[in-house]
């Protein structure tokens, strides 16, 4: 049997690591193809390369291509498959030589998402980069020469805040320019707000509600950035804006698409569709749709950490064995200077717009026990289901010690726990940890009593 994987970072290589490890060469042969130059790498750690908290690009790679040959699976860089014919089983490939035909009897379609990169970013000029790949944040670094001092960031969601601060930390002057009202639209607009202050307290220069028209360009490279509320100078511009699934290559061979424009599957992540399995067809990662456990929508969620999980059991029933992913919770983190953010289920916005009826609830409390040294503040805030008390969702803006806290509350939200029965829960104390009510259990008491 002839497996070939498309994409050779997580979830493809994940496939093909659990696949390879439940049957042996004789019996499999697997090939990824993948047309950049990396494979199994942490495109969630760039920023942190750009910032010099992470010493260089071969600190992000999990798995090199050499790895990944020596454990049985052949990775070829540099190529991209251009076509796909589920009749002939075959993908087309390209590289450095003339189109190529390879056969499969399976498939593993991971490839990946493509930044979401308007009209007026489409420009031969130099000085605009994306950070999806090692390659872009490798563009990015050699272009950080001295005397390039003025970045303008264009999008506030978790790659821009991360992007704004890694730069502020090179010493460039930085704008952060957001579209909406305020910046990490994925938590409520109280918490936002905590976000907003944490930004312009690092120096940088946060501007929402502001729309970017286009660029101007002097001698071949930017030189600004053209907005609904004036012109930005530029000596470098990031985008982040955003990803879509790259689906392009799976449209056109007449694979399935789902509502939201990414690959469907079923749990065993076999490409589905209205007629049905797609028969030795599988897909996973940012390319593909999730169901979200709270609201029961499909969506598109692109993260690592699902991507990791969805590849792995992808290439276990491609091995012969049994697993499923059964959604996501909306979980995620990040940090802002010494800020944490976190969140995980549905915003007050995602529980409206899903038909909930909720309450909620926010407390201010401390990391550790108010006397201890180091206690610093956190905000939680709570959402509930009205009627039932069901935890619908979380999140924390806080300083150390904060956000890993949303775990706990990811847990409860998975197994659809209440907040009244959260407000028993036996969490660990001790003064340097947490106050003797910690956050959390606060929080839940707080959204009971609302109820």
């Amino acid at each position: 049997m002839r497996l070939i994987v498309i994409g050779g970072d997580a979830a493809g290589m994940s496939a093909a690591s659990q696949a390879r490890r439940l049957l042996k060469p004789g019996d499999l042969d697997i090939t990824a193809f993948e047309r950049g130059e990396y494979t199994s790498y942490s495109a969630c750690g760039i920023p942190y390369w750009v910032g010099g908290h992470v010493g260089g690009p071969d600190e992000l790679i999990a798995r090199d291509p050499a790895t990944h040959r020596a454990n049985g699976i052949g990775v070829y860089t540099g190529h991209e498959v251009t076509g796909i014919d589920l009749k002939a089983r075959t993908v087309t490939v390209r590289s450095s030589g003339p189109d190529r035909a390879e056969s499969f009897d399976q498939l593993v379609y991971a490839a990946g998402a493509t930044p979401v990169r308007p009209a007026w970013a489409d420009t031969p000029a130099k000085g605009v980069y994306g950070v999806q790949t090692l390659g872009d944040a490798a563009a990015l670094q050699e272009w950080l020469e001295p005397g390039r001092d003025t970045a303008v960031v264009i999008g506030a969601g978790y790659i821009g805040v991360e992007m704004a601060e890694a730069l502020q930390r090179r010493g460039l002057r930085v704008t952060l320019v957001e579209r909406s009202g305020q910046p990490m639209a994925t938590v409520d607009q109280d918490m936002g707000a905590l976000v907003a202050d944490a930004i312009r307290g690092l120096g940088i220069e946060l501007r929402t509600g502001v729309t970017v028209q286009g660029l101007e360009t002097d001698g071949g490279r930017v030189s600004a950035v053209v907005t609904d509320d004036g012109v930005l100078p530029a000596d470098v511009v990031v985008l982040g804006l955003g990803v879509r699934p790259n689906t392009a290559l799976a449209d056109d061979a007449g694979l399935p698409l789902g509502v939201t424009g990414a690959i469907a599957t079923d749990l065993r992540q076999r490409v589905t569709g209205p007629d049905g399995i797609v028969d030795g067809v599988w897909a996973a990662g940012d390319c593909t749709q999730v169901t979200h456990l709270v609201s029961g929508r499909a969506m598109h969620i692109p993260l690592g950490t699902h991507a990791n999980k969805q590849g792995r059991v992808a290439g276990i029933n491609i091995g012969g064995g049994y697993a499923t992913f059964p959604g996501v919770i909306g979980t995620a983190i990040t940090k802002i200077c010494d800020l944490e953010v976190a969140r995980t289920g549905l915003s007050s916005k995602e529980a409206e717009a899903a038909g909930f009826r909720f309450v909620t609830a926010t407390v201010e409390s401390t990391n550790r026990a108010g006397y201890f040294p180091g206690a610093v503040p956190m905000t939680v805030k709570v959402i509930a289901e009205k009627d039932t008390g069901l935890l619908l969702g979380a999140q924390i803006v806080g300083r150390a010690e904060a956000a890993k806290r949303i775990d706990a509350f990811a847990v409860a939200v998975w197994n659809r726990m209440t907040v009244t029965e959260m407000t028993a829960l036996d969490l660990g104390y001790a003064p340097p940890y947490a106050p003797v009510w910690d956050p959390i259990l606060i929080a839940a008491r707080k959204a009971s009593d609302a109820l």
